[in-house]
């Protein structure tokens, strides 16, 4: 896939998010760059900018994984991470580490999800006994709270996806929405 012609100068950002475990995860992640390439975004993106290493030790190729996926996200000023569920009522966990690694980086933090829900609600649908938080948030309140405070948009869809690992309509609007405050912050005169 040729991707738009994006400025040399254009803000990179780190794609995070579950969509690696799809069988056709290289295709997807394509996709997704070359829709933040035409909102002017170099987009960053495991398996394609950090191919997974052989390695004969499982051990060492997952830790190889991740030191090459931190590396990615060190040479961004921000993170769309795309906090759909996966497999149970929150977001994917590796996302939610690459979310909170930028963070500490203080990096630019933008998320999305295809599920409308409020996680209390998909929570109510695996009954444990214990508290729930039940603030009207899309997931964990870290989550959405330090998306908050580092300035970031949270966008939540408004209907459920029929494919919520393929649908990027609201990838879509959240890539536009880091495209206004990064692109258009830099082209603003100083």
């Amino acid at each position: 896939m040729n991707l738009p012609a994006v400025a040399a100068d254009a803000p990179r950002v780190y794609l995070a998010g579950p969509e690696v475990f799809l069988p056709d995860a290289e295709t997807v992640l394509a996709r997704k760059k070359a829709t933040c390439a035409r909102f002017g975004l170099v987009a960053v993106a495991p398996l394609i900018d950090a191919p997974a290493p052989a390695a004969d030790d499982p051990m060492k190729r997952a830790f190889a994984i991740s030191a090459g996926n931190e590396a990615l996200i060190r040479s961004c000023i921000a993170v769309i991470a795309n906090l759909t569920p996966f497999r149970g009522a929150s977001a994917d966990a590796g996302t939610v580490y690459e979310l909170g690694f930028a963070r500490g980086l203080g990096l630019g933090l933008y998320a999305y999800t295809n599920d409308p829900r409020d996680y209390a609600a998909r929570v109510l649908d695996r009954p444990d006994g214990l508290d729930i938080e039940d603030f009207g948030l899309s997931d964990n309140l870290m989550l959405e709270g330090g998306i908050a405070a580092a300035g970031g948009v949270f966008v939540r869809a408004s209907a459920e996806a029929e494919d919520p690992w393929r649908d990027l309509g609201v990838f879509e609007t959240c890539a536009r929405a880091v495209s206004r405050r990064l692109v258009q912050a830099a082209l603003a005169p100083r």
